[in-house]
This record gives C-alpha cells, structure tokens and sequence, in this order.
C-alpha cells in the first residue's frame, strides 16, 4: 500500500520511532540496533513505500537462537519484495547457490579438519619376533637338531602360556603386570582376547607332529615370512589396490585383506619353497623332493622313475608355483574367529603335502 508524497508517513510498533520520511525529504537520522544488520536496496521513488520491520520489543539485539531464525524466515518474503535483505540471509544464499554448483547439500561440504591422514601402526617389535622364528626353524634345521626335543620345548611353553593368559584375562591386576612386560608385542584385539603367541605355537607344533620334517619347515617358514610380508605390503599398498574377491576357488577370502598383502604372501611363499627345496632340503635325508631325484618314492607310490618325472626346473617350477599359491589363498581366507597363526601352518603344509603326494601318482602314470 503506497500514499501520496504529501501525506507520506511510516508506521511502526507502538515503541518504535519514525525510521523515514518521505523519499522527497529525507533527513539523516543515526542507524537504530537492531536485530541484525539490513543492506537496503530501496530504489528512490516519488512514493512511500510502507515497511513492516520486525524489531526486539525492549529495543535490545535479539538473542540468538531459534527465535533469530524464526523471524529471519517468517519475514524473508517480505524483506526481499521490499528490497532489503540481511546479511545472514546474503550468506546463506552464497552457501546454497555453491552447495547447487557443487551438487551438494550445504550439510555435506567437506571438513577439511576432520581430513586428518590416519597413521599406520607398523608393529614393529611383533613384527621382528614374528620373523626371527623362521631363522631359528632354519638353524635347528641345518644344525640337524631332533624335532622331537624341539616339539617337547614348545609343548613346555605352551604348558605354562596357556595359564598365564588365563589370569589375565580374568584378573585386571594381572593383565596390567603382562602387558607392562610384553605389551610391545600384542596387538589391540589381543589384549581383550586369546595370546597370538599361544596360537602361533599350537600351529608349529601340529606341524611338526603331522606332517614330513621339511615340509613342516617350510609351513612354519610361511607362517613366519609370508603372514609377516602380507601385513606389511597389504597395510603400505593395500588402499591402492583394488579389493579382494569375496570368493576364490569356493574359498572365502576375508574383506579386510588387500591385494597387494595376497601378492606379498604368494611371492614370499613361493620364494621360501623354492630356496628351501634348492638349497637346504638335502641338508637332511629323506627330503621329499630334490633337484636329482624329484618327488620322493615316498609320495611317488614307491617307484623312483615316478618321481623322477618332476625334478629339475620342470618339478621346481610346479612346486614354486603351488606353495606361493597355497600361501596367499591361506592367509587371505576368511575362517571366522580362528587365529591365522593356527590355520596359516595348518593349511599349507596339509595342501603341500597333498601336492606331492598327487605329483607322486602323476610321475607314476607318465613314466
């Protein structure tokens, strides 16, 4: 609603002072507090323009909160028709029209102090006893140490962990004292949970006992090189590569493993059957497969032609090959809440033995 210019006046609530006289005459007047701070935009007309401006009833800045925005909102039509916006407006019209540019939603804009590069834990000192294991299982080997004393010892340490780790997960005191000593070597998820150490010699152990010396060897040698080359290569490069299928072969395969730690297990694995069976396996009597010889007559149905068929580059080539391929499947695969420090030893030697008994019936057939 407008008025003549002679009969122009302004209307306001009943504390308010005129805000302006007709647009023929203004006078200066000092900027009133309000509520928030208005950017005019009124264009100069020969009429008045009747404005209804929300204004704090004691003349007082209005507080913040909702009834800030509420009287942002209900008057935002009006303030805009009118000409006039204010500055929280302005800036919310900016965040909207960039949020629109960017096809987002002014909530999920980027944080770039919640963009903190998480830090990778290494595990060093478990990492470096992991590893030590395979060059003690390499002296004990060549040394032609008896692997009956060696299975008695880690059956005493096993006599005497197992209880331990029992007070402390029961007692809160005690686990303290535990971890205190060897924390270093525990991972988080261990320290509310069963010892790796009592796992890792469980797994040797069974090895040893069921399975033909150097190929017990070399599962541990696994266990030891290529579990600890998967956790290291899988937590460097492991982002970077694309993600392991959830099956292969009909195996599961756990989604937390990477491609890069399956690539670092298998190549290790491979590595390890190859040196072992090239250098140290005639160390030692009855090894299961030699460079000569190939398969031992033991796996070849007692026929030493039959072995013969797989020695040299053409025997050496399969068994590298299966062993680096039996190491990354076993240390991928997903088997719930068992320990890999168990099954890891477990699953190669038992494929590796299977291999060479399968290699012992195809010599046979092929000689």
């Amino acid at each position: 609603m407008t008025l003549p210019a002679n009969d122009a006046f302004s209307l306001g609530l009943a504390h308010d002072q005129p805000r302006r006289s007709s647009s023929r005459a203004r006078t200066p007047s000092l900027p009133r507090r309000s509520s928030s701070p208005k950017i005019s935009f009124s264009p100069p007309s020969t009429s008045s323009s009747i404005v209804f401006s929300p204004q704090p009833a004691n003349g007082m800045p209005a507080k913040r909160g909702h009834k800030r925005k509420a009287s942002a909102r209900n008057g935002s039509k009006q303030l805009k028709h009118n000409g006039e916006a204010t500055i929280e407006e302005l800036i919310e019209e900016v965040d909207a029209r960039i949020a629109r540019e960017r096809k987002l939603s002014p909530n999920s804009l980027p944080d770039k102090r919640n963009t903190v590069k998480k830090q990778i834990d290494w595990e060093i000192p478990r990492k470096a006893l992991h590893s030590s294991i395979g060059f003690f299982t390499i002296y004990l080997y060549t040394s032609k140490g008896d692997p009956q004393t060696v299975v008695i010892a880690l059956s005493t340490a096993l006599a005497v962990l197992v209880p331990i780790d029992i007070l402390r997960l029961k007692y809160p005191l005690f686990e303290r004292a535990f971890e205190k000593c060897v924390g270093i070597f525990m991972r988080d998820s261990e320290k509310k949970s069963s010892n790796g150490v009592i796992w890792y010699i469980l797994g040797a152990n069974t090895a040893l006992i069921t399975l033909p010396l150097d190929i017990a060897i070399v599962s541990i040698l696994i266990l030891s090189w290529a579990d600890t080359a998967a956790s290291t290569f899988g937590r460097l490069w492991g982002p970077l590569t694309p993600p392991l299928p959830a099956r292969l072969f009909g195996l599961p395969l756990a989604p937390r493993k990477s491609l890069a730690g399956f690539i670092a297990a298998s190549l290790t694995g491979a590595a390890v059957a190859a040196g072992f069976w090239t250098y140290l396996g005639p160390v030692r009597d009855n090894s299961t497969w030699s460079w000569d010889a190939g398969v031992s007559s033991t796996f070849s149905g007692g026929s030493a032609e039959g072995g013969k068929v797989f020695s040299g580059w053409a025997g050496l080539a399969v068994v590298t090959v299966c062993a680096g391929l039996v190491s990354g499947i076993a240390e991928a695969l997903d088997l719930g809440s068992v320990d890999d420090n168990l099954s890891l030893p477990i699953i190669a030697g038992g494929c590796l033995w299977g291999l060479f008994k399968v290699l012992g019936w195809l010599g046979d057939i092929f000689s």
